[in-house]
């Protein structure tokens, strides 16, 4: 990739990749000194931390993530369940390995959804409390100022960010060049501080303070949360550009202002207590809040539609039930909105800065997220590199190294469980029983209709046999798989009528991000007037039948595409326990799901005028 081409990029995507890492100097080192669970601001003690910093900056963000784990892509894409999609495991049988990391990687998945909720919560709220540096007078006007912020920021979802949006790069690029400028300052103030990137600084911590100092851990973890971003937004600008912003411009402006920071510290003032606020001239306190408060947007909006696409992913996959799902671009695909998730995520964030009221209090909620996340990211990535034969002897001695630093930062947010850390991982054991609940209950219903359904040639068979009365026009019936769908049989036995031509059609969603246009239809003839159509879609990509339905011309077949009729089957549900299956109330949770889960009519985009759906109850 050229220069001129990738330096955009890297711009682009310091506003979208790196808005949440970006925004963690506002309170990481201000949590390992100041925070519930802090350490003495010793000057050892300062320098151990920033050492524990700096190389979880280069261990954990520079080496895995940019180093390794981007080379685990999924043709271009990134994150959890791009990376579970490499292992193809959503036809593995049940107990099986496969079966397990697909286990893990949705666990991890419904992990970010918490993360989702924490980010801007904790990232506007910390931006806002620099109103307190400047007078103790804002006080009681932090947590509505917060809540105005942050529903605003939800209430823009719907209208996209394609405006907005452009404003991102540059935002994040004066964000870093701030955060690098006044930490250059803080350093030339106390050049000593530059010790700790020594590692023998960061052992030495450990050693002094025993346990104490693997519980400040968790508040050194925060220093490296949003680092999975690298990973998610992967395909939105590619390897090059993600790394190039990080080496050129990020990692340095971090370091730079977190050894401000404890350079700040090592004065021993006895007035610190927000050494990031601190750092800065008094003059400087509210135009910084006000960059501060902007930066933690972007960094919020950037989880936000991370949630959007993991949530269309899950759904294209079958691992969560039909939703809206809307196009907020018409240039970009992966601009889009999903108000039911949006609605979720701001009563969340809302009911987090009501309950928790500082960012104190939240950053104790959000390392057992990110941490858990990297663990699994670490686990299946050692399973990707033995399916794609990197090399062993080198694979497994560097997964062991990170798994053992994931672990130790795992451990210690599990410490902080009872403060705080139980709410992300409640919410994710919620939308997990979801998960495995709607793809447990697809598999069973699957199974109950199986034996109303017949193969297509024996359709043929009937069709040819016992001729039933025709009418104009083409009839497509959606089913899932090479068979004649239960609802069509009961409406031919029943109505005894059939369109003159007949569509079996299937919709797939692949184990890739994409598929291109003019490889989305395939299809070939059963007998005279019946056809089979299969569309494959990516995990990244959102269906329309009719626009692909208009390459059937293509492909030689006697369709009449503009006079279509599309026959859906609508089941209701009635759970019982009478049969095997799951427990009675993952049966009611998932007859739930199903009900309100949208219409195929307006998940698959077809007109509604040209749709007519055909019922039928099914015992689960």
């Amino acid at each position: 990739m050229s220069d001129r081409k990738s330096l955009p990029l890297s711009i682009a995507a310091l506003g979208v990749v790196y808005g949440d890492i970006g925004t963690s100097p506002i309170y990481a080192l201000r949590e390992c000194f100041y925070g519930e669970h802090s350490i003495a601001s010793t000057a050892a003690n300062v320098l151990g931390v920033l050492s524990l910093i700096t190389w979880a900056l280069i261990l954990v963000v520079t080496i895995k993530y940019l180093a390794i784990v981007l080379r685990a892509d999924n043709k271009g894409e990134g994150g959890t369940i791009a990376l579970v999609a490499l292992l193809n495991p959503w036809r593995a049988r049940r107990g099986s390995q496969r079966y397990v990391l697909m286990l893990l990687g949705l666990f991890g998945a419904s992990l970010m959804y918490g993360d989702g909720a924490i980010t801007p919560a904790i990232s506007v709220l910390s931006a806002v409390e620099g109103l307190n540096v400047a007078t103790p007078a804002f006080h009681p006007f932090v947590v509505p100022i917060t809540l105005v912020i942050i529903i605003g920021i939800f209430l823009m979802q719907s209208r996209g960010t394609a405006g907005i949006g452009a404003l991102f790069g540059p935002g994040m690029t004066l964000w870093f060049l701030v955060l690098g400028a006044l930490g250059l300052h803080g350093v030339l103030s106390n050049p000593t501080v530059l010790a700790a990137m020594n590692p023998v600084h960061g052992i030495a911590f450990f050693l002094r303070n025993g346990f104490a100092g693997f519980i400040v851990l968790s508040s050194v973890f925060l220093c490296v949360t949003g680092a999975e971003a690298l990973y998610a937004d992967m395909g939105h600008f590619g390897p090059s550009p993600i790394r190039r912003a990080w080496l050129v411009l990020v990692l340095p402006a971090l370091m730079l202002n977190y050894y401000g920071q404890g350079a700040l510290i090592l004065t021993g003032a006895p007035d610190i207590h927000n050494p990031f606020y601190q750092l800065a001239p008094d003059w400087m306190t509210y135009p910084l809040v006000g960059l501060t408060t902007f930066a933690t947007i972007i960094a919020s909006q950037a989880m936000i539609t991370g949630a959007f696409s993991l949530t269309s992913q899950l759904v294209q996959l079958n691992q969560l039930p039909r939703m809206e799902i809307i196009q907020t671009s018409s240039d970009e695909q992966g601009q889009i909105y999903i108000p039911a998730v949006n609605w979720l995520l701001m009563l969340a964030c809302i009911s987090l800065v009501l309950a928790f009221r500082s960012s104190s209090a939240l950053a104790a909620a959000y390392g057992i997220a990110v941490s858990s996340t990297m663990v699994v990211t670490t686990i299946l990535t050692v399973f990707v590199a033995r399916r794609y034969d990197w090399r062993a002897s080198v694979t497994y001695p560097v997964a062991a190294v990170f798994l053992i630093i994931d672990l130790g930062f795992f451990s210690a947010n599990l410490f902080k469980i009872s403060d705080g850390g139980w709410v992300p991982v409640l919410m994710a054991i919620g939308i997990f029983t979801l998960m495995t609940t709607w793809s447990r209950g697809r598999k069973l219903f699957q199974s109950r209709i199986s034996g109303s359904e017949e193969s297509t040639q024996e359709l043929a068979r009937r069709v040819r046999d016992d001729p039933p009365h025709k009418i104009p026009g083409t009839g497509v019936y959606l089913t899932g798989g090479d068979h004649a769908p239960a609802y069509l049989l009961r409406h031919l036995e029943r109505n005894r009528v059939l369109n003159e031509r007949i569509v079996l059609l299937t919709v797939q969603t692949i184990d890739e991000p994409r598929v291109p246009a003019v490889e989305r239809l395939r299809g070939w003839g059963v007998a005279p007037g019946i056809y089979r159509l299969v569309i494959r879609y990516g995990f990244m990509q959102t269906p329309n039948v009719p626009v692909a339905l208009r390459f059937s011309e293509q492909l030689g077949l006697d369709i009449d595409i503009e006079n279509l009729t599309y026959f859906l089957g609508r089941a209701t549900l009635i759970p019982s326990d009478d049969l095997p299956g799951m427990a009675l109330w993952r049966d009611h949770l998932f007859a739930f799901m199903a009900h309100n889960a949208i219409r195929a009519t307006d998940f698959y985009g077809l007109p509604p005028e040209d749709v007519v759906e055909l019922g039928f109850h099914v015992e689960i």
